[in-house]
């Protein structure tokens, strides 16, 4: 791609995320983005006039009309609330709707998303809104069922987190199009749903679960379902809180890191093909592997990061592979403005990508001191880079600076690949002939233990983590001020490093 094309690529990219940013925290109506588009005109008839350099004018005319798209997009996409949902909050309420996601079952409660069409128990106003409610543990429910709930109808709020941090609760439900939720509901009624791909695609997910509970014991069967299938039953407060603070929560649950993994594994698998055909099966591979989860929103997330670092990896053009970045982030947000500022996961997710991209190549080249067998170089690099570029939006988010996070992770890591392997074929046995298969769950069993026993040891070390106190936001500006200086630095002088 020539310089100035490049130019203009990264301005409307930023740009349009600069717009959605900014109209995510100031109310602004069409006439900022009319000042915006008319402020670019005004640089692009200067320029050409030698009163600016004509190059500079041209792209900042670009980046503005962005920016203006960008706060016209998140506009478009900032929810109203239903007026007779709004006008029945604090109310007991009974709201009929069909359920719109995967159920979220975890240990003390079932989840569900509902999309609700009706208020009312017996004489029914019509609704329209998505919301969530929070429904006793052990309640059976499916996706696409029709069900009438009750229970306290109420709008999200913000709370404070355990290290004093507030987190935007209402923000991070609108990113899923939720606006209203109901707490200490129950089903009073309800229907089974027309059957569809996705039911059946979730009902699979469910004998797959079950699969690998007949087969191996807690915790181990909620770390595999975790890593392999996405589900996020916790395997116990301990133990989650080992892996936080040895920072590897992220194993606990399906990511970009396992969907890298299935990705590679493809690639290695069809690695005596052609180019192009090796890349569609990847793909597909990968595209098979998110539908057998579920096709969540988070997986498909993942999926589109882990594209972007596997095509980083095999292709080595790092140039290519973080613009390929920035439209997969432009694009989602045009999708979805809400993740860019209320998407903890995605920040996250995007930041650890660009941290691959762009370190990962340099410090594997440095780190020559670190072995390659098991992959244990590759696996440094990746942590460390990914690290430098999530730890402080993660010390903001959580506050938990681990201080154990790189030998935990190197040695945590290098096992989760054969993991999922082992753990996929053990669930198999589990589906096919039940407790029967235990046997051939124990090469699982056996990795899935050590992850848990890696860490629970570095847990348990004194100062193995510590929790800063809460800091403000602006304090994040020059961390990645630091950390874009050097992506720089690294990106346009690769030799120099």
């Amino acid at each position: 791609m020539p310089k100035m094309a490049g130019r203009f690529f990264w301005a409307v990219m930023v740009g349009f995320l600069t717009g959605v940013f900014l109209r995510s925290f100031v109310p602004s109506g069409p006439s900022v983005a009319a000042f915006s588009i008319v402020l670019a005109a005004a640089l692009a008839v200067l320029a050409p006039l030698g009163f600016l350099a004509r190059a500079r004018a041209l792209v900042a005319a670009v980046a503005l009309v962005a920016v203006a798209a960008g706060g016209v997009r998140m506009s478009s996409a900032i929810i109203v609330p239903d007026p007779v949902l709004a006008a029945s909050v604090g109310r007991e309420s009974v709201i009929t709707g069909v359920i719109a996601e995967e159920p979220d079952v975890r240990d003390m409660q079932v989840r569900i998303v509902i999309a609700a069409d009706a208020l009312g128990a017996s004489s029914t106003q019509p609704v329209e809104a998505r919301m969530l409610a929070v429904l006793p543990a052990f309640t059976a429910v499916a996706y696409g069922d029709r069900v009438r709930v009750s229970g306290m109808l109420e709008t999200p709020a913000s709370f404070e987190t355990d290290t004093g941090r507030r987190f935007d609760y209402a923000g991070y439900l609108a990113a899923r199009g939720i606006s209203f939720q109901l707490s200490k509901a129950h089903v009073v009624q309800q229907a089974s749903g027309q059957a569809g791909f996705f039911s059946y695609l979730y009902g699979a997910k469910r004998a797959y679960l079950a699969g690998t509970q007949a087969v191996l014991p807690e915790p181990e069967a909620g770390l595999a379902n975790g890593i392999v299938a996405g589900d996020k039953r916790s395997v116990g407060p301990e133990i989650t809180d080992e892996f936080t603070r040895t920072s590897l929560s992220h194993v606990l649950v399906l990511s970009g890191y396992n969907i890298t993994i299935v990705a590679v594994a493809a690639a290695w698998l069809f690695r005596r093909l052609r180019r192009i055909p090796r890349a569609f099966l990847s793909v597909g591979a990968v595209v098979l592997f998110v539908l057998a989860t579920g096709a969540s929103a988070s997986a498909v997330r993942a999926a589109g990061m882990a594209f972007v670092a596997v095509y980083a990896r095999l292709s080595g053009r790092r140039f290519d592979a973080l613009r390929a970045l920035g439209l997969l982030c432009a694009g989602m947000v045009a999708w979805n403005p809400y993740l860019l500022v209320f998407d903890p996961g995605f920040q996250l997710s995007a930041l650890a990508t660009f941290g691959l991209i762009v370190f990962s190549p340099v410090v594997v080249r440095r780190a020559r001191w670190v072995p390659e067998r098991l992959g244990l170089r590759e696996l440094f690099a990746a942590t460390v880079s990914t690290q430098l570029a999530v730890l402080p939006l993660l010390l903001w988010q959580s506050g938990t600076l681990s201080l154990v996070s790189l030998p935990a992770n190197l040695l945590a890591l290098v096992a989760v690949p054969p993991a999922m392997l082992a753990s996929f074929v053990a669930a198999l046995g589990g589906v096919l002939v039940g407790s029967w298969a235990v046997p051939l769950a124990a090469p699982a069993y056996i990795l899935l233990a050590y992850i848990v026993g890696v860490a629970h040891v570095f847990a348990s070390l004194p100062f193995s983590a510590v929790v800063l106190p809460a800091f403000g936001a602006w304090v994040l500006v020059p961390a990645y001020a630091i950390v874009g200086a050097l992506a720089y630095r690294v990106y346009t002088k690769p030799a120099a490093t």
